[in-house]
């Protein structure tokens, strides 16, 4: 059974989007260049924020592409099932990332809170109403679906072309550039070594091996409290194929 999502509406300017209030100038001081508006941020005047629990899906595989998301909190996978039941991890989303608006009629892939999360989601239908009147929006969009395609390029790189060691290491230097950082540059990796052998197409044994090569040469630490990676330029040597 699937768990719940909670589900709050908020409109013009609740979490995640909207207006933001600015501090007036202040005589004699400089003016704060106001941030370029997003022309994404026009669908928050029908978005909804939704709560989804770890591990919960959701959207599945070739379901009606009803809504389109965008990540608040948390870490989403988008994935896929082959006919002979193996999974392909397609990517993993964070704060920021959008997902939901390339589709067409169906979702290609299944989505799953990786993390407790937090949406907002747009009724597609609106969306597309919306972008045939705003040229801004429109442009907006086509600019992420182009983005989805070069990522797909990029994964196609990965997985065709980089060895199992050049995998795991570009994805440690992505992961390092996407996450918060804590004390001493830690990370905290949301997805467990299963996701990541899902994504990078290979097995947990394999990724669990070349962490522990990793940390016992000491180009990475593993603890509890998160990853930390030590020798960034021994890494980004691995990643660019140029150290065994």
């Amino acid at each position: 059974m699937a768990a719940s999502v909670q589900t709050t509406t908020v409109r013009n300017g609740g979490a995640g989007g909207g207006a933001i209030a600015r501090p007036a100038a202040v005589p004699g001081q400089a003016a704060v260049r106001a941030p370029v508006p997003d022309a994404l941020d026009l669908l928050e005047q029908f978005g909804a924020t939704i709560v989804v629990p770890r591990e919960a899906e959701i959207h599945g595989q070739d379901d009606p592409a009803a809504f389109c998301y965008r990540v608040l909190r948390g870490c989403v996978r988008t994935a896929r099932l082959t006919e002979d039941g193996r999974r392909q991890v397609v990517e993993f989303l964070l704060p920021g990332d959008v997902f939901g608006f390339a589709a067409i009629d169906t979702h290609d892939f299944a989505a799953q809170a990786v993390s407790p999360v937090t949406l907002r989601r747009y009724p597609r239908r609106m969306v597309e109403a919306l972008a045939e009147r705003n040229a801004a929006l429109a442009r907006r969009l086509r600019e992420m679906v182009a983005q989805d395609l070069r990522g797909a390029y990029g994964r196609l790189m990965l997985l065709g072309r980089k060895t199992a060691a050049e995998r795991l290491a570009s994805l440690l230097l992505e992961m390092a550039a996407r996450l918060p950082q804590g004390p001493q540059g830690r990370i905290e990796l949301p997805m467990n070594r299963t996701d990541i052998a899902d994504h990078l197409g290979l097995t947990i044994e394999t990724v669990s091996r070349m962490l522990a090569l990793l940390k016992r040469d000491g180009t990475i630490a593993i603890a509890r409290s998160g990853l930390q990676i030590r020798n960034r330029d021994a890494l980004q040597q691995m990643a660019n194929g140029l150290r065994s």
